[in-house]
């Protein structure tokens, strides 16, 4: 996610401590004498960390070390307002850590021999087809899950976010209009589109739908039973609520708020479910660390899937970044950054670092594996203060390697700091520019109409009464997408053949609508955010429209 966000100094979260929990019956390993202090000194950071961050309503914590989880702990309430706090068995979105489990159950059908790694998709999808037609026989299983096929970062997620009413096969539709803007195989550009891609693979190979498959073959057999593979299902009652900040003056920015009374009612990637799909809480995740760190091995000897395919999970497919290596002012930084199948693979403070990070409305979570020493933690927040859940990511594995020095905390809040100050010029020079831009050329009318994108569909522009705009020019038009109820409201202008909405749903994210005129007449349109600081999944850059 993109996030620019300000601490405010007006909450006080109540922890709710929890004992550690051991994983399944038979023991995975020794645990060593010091592993309690080790998950008291992890448990104090936690606690200072939500102190800087006093708005942060709930943060989740697992540690596992040796096969044992150390440490499986809430903090903080479920719900700002409300006193009921979380425990170690509160449900969180955790979104994109879900991409490691769907390569796990591809893992699985690769060691049964139903799929390959670099066996063309479409082997398993014939029907699957891409924007570059030259492509379609030759991206495989593989490039579907490392984000290097060339897709821009986020093409195609306005087709589920915001929470759309498509299904997985009209999703699958869609695949082959969502224009590829690079070249196949050199660069790394972060793709959800192509994981639900990976998901109809394992609903192909093994003849149930993703969910299903991920139920039957990881969860039960690991013993998670409270996680969901599908967001659908989230009982509020054991769930942390949403929270965020909308302004003003941009998302992000202003008092923190409660998004929604449920998971699903912000996030419902059910039919992008293996992109981002999971509900679940540090005792169950727990058990995830653990399998990972064991290579896909149980306590009883068993296999989920083999030593062979999780050191395939591990291997680098795409470089993410490079750079001259840690500083003093930047001790995390890697060398190379690099995409495996489902997992971030990175040097930190000169060892294997494995991760990934997962963003919703609402929600920031984060895995990390550190092999060489035989542990990983997770950490679910439900909120959006990214700088936050860096200090979490970055302090509890300096605990863990035994680093100690820097304040990941303050630096934190450093950065926030600086980033709301160009995050409030940003908005400042913004309506500037509105209040000094020219009026459109042609009558407010002449815009009204469909206008149709290849793969997102058709967004409409009409008349509504004046009385619905608030906005610093007003207008009669409202723009609305059809296929996603919350991005709806009035259409302003703002320079000239500019326009800009004012969405009604304050949760979203508004847009800059540019017309290209024909003979005096409106005949193409574009799109781009107009906040700086909006999440990459709000890709109205990819839209292309033409009127109908």
């Amino acid at each position: 996610m993109s996030i620019r966000l300000t601490r405010r100094a007006a909450l006080a979260s109540t922890a709710a401590a929890a004992a550690g929990v051991a994983l399944p019956a038979v023991a995975w390993a020794r645990q060593p004498a010091d592993d309690a202090a080790l998950a008291a000194e992890v448990d104090a950071f936690v606690r200072r960390a939500m102190a800087a961050w006093p708005d942060q309503p709930a943060v989740s914590v697992a540690l596992v070390k040796d096969g044992q989880a150390l440490l499986t702990r809430g903090y903080g309430v479920r719900k700002l307002g409300d006193p009921r706090p979380v425990d170690e068995h509160t449900h969180f979105a955790i979104a994109s850590n879900t991409k490691a489990v769907t390569c796990a159950a591809l893992a699985i059908l690769i060691d049964e021999g139903k799929v390959k790694w670099d066996e063309p998709v479409r082997t398993y999808l014939p029907e699957f087809r891409l924007s570059k037609p030259e492509l379609n026989d030759l991206v495989t299983v593989r490039d579907l899950v490392s984000h290097r096929i060339g897709f821009g970062l986020g093409a195609g997620d306005l087709l589920f976010w915001p929470n759309s009413d498509r299904t997985r096969a009209e999703i699958m539709a869609a695949v082959e209009h969502v224009p590829i803007e690079d070249q196949f195989r050199t660069s790394y550009h972060y793709c959800n589109l192509m994981f639900v891609v990976a998901g109809e693979v394992v609903a192909a190979a093994s003849g149930m739908p993703w969910e299903d498959f991920v139920q039957t073959r990881i969860l039960d057999p690991l013993g998670m039973s409270e996680t969901l593979p599908l967001m659908t299902a989230a009982d509020p009652a054991s769930s942390a609520l949403p929270h965020g900040r909308l302004g003003p003056p941009l998302r992000y920015q202003g008092e923190m708020q409660v998004l929604a009374e449920s998971i699903p009612a912000v996030w419902d990637w059910s039919a992008a479910g293996a992109a981002g799909g999971f509900v679940t809480n540090p005792v169950d995740w727990a058990r995830w660390i653990a399998v990972q760190l064991n290579k896909g091995q149980l306590p009883d000897g068993t296999r989920l899937w083999s030593e062979a395919r999780a050191n395939e999970m591990w291997r680098p497919n795409i470089i993410v970044s490079n750079s001259g290596g840690p500083t003093p002012d930047m001790p995390g930084r890697s060398i190379a950054a690099t995409y495996a199948t489902g997992w971030q693979v990175m040097d930190y403070r000169g060892e294997r670092f494995i991760t990934h990070g997962g963003g919703a409305p609402g929600f920031i979570s984060g895995t990390v594996l550190l092999p060489g020493r035989n542990a990983g933690f997770s950490y679910f927040t439900n909120a959006e203060e990214g700088m936050l859940t860096r200090a979490l990511r970055s302090g509890i594995a300096d605990i863990v390697m035994g680093k100690a020095g820097f304040d990941w905390i303050a630096d934190g809040q450093r950065l926030e700091a600086e980033n709301n100050a160009k995050s409030i010029a940003a908005a400042a020079e913004i309506d500037a520019k509105q209040a000094a831009g020219a009026p459109p050329s042609l009558p407010l009318e002449a815009y009204a109409g469909v206008w149709r994108d290849p793969w997102y569909g058709d967004i409409v522009i009409d008349s509504r009464p004046r009385s619905v705009n608030g906005g610093p020019r007003q207008s009669n038009l409202y723009l609305a997408f059809t296929r996603t109820l919350s991005l709806q409201g009035p259409l302003e202008p703002y320079d000239g053949e500019t326009f800009r909405t004012r969405f009604l749903d304050k949760r979203e994210e508004d847009v800059f609508v540019s017309f290209e005129l024909e003979n005096g007449r409106p005949v193409r349109a574009t799109m781009k955010a107009v906040s700086p600081d909006a999440d990459f999944s709000y890709d109205f850059h990819d839209l292309r429209l033409t009127r109908v």
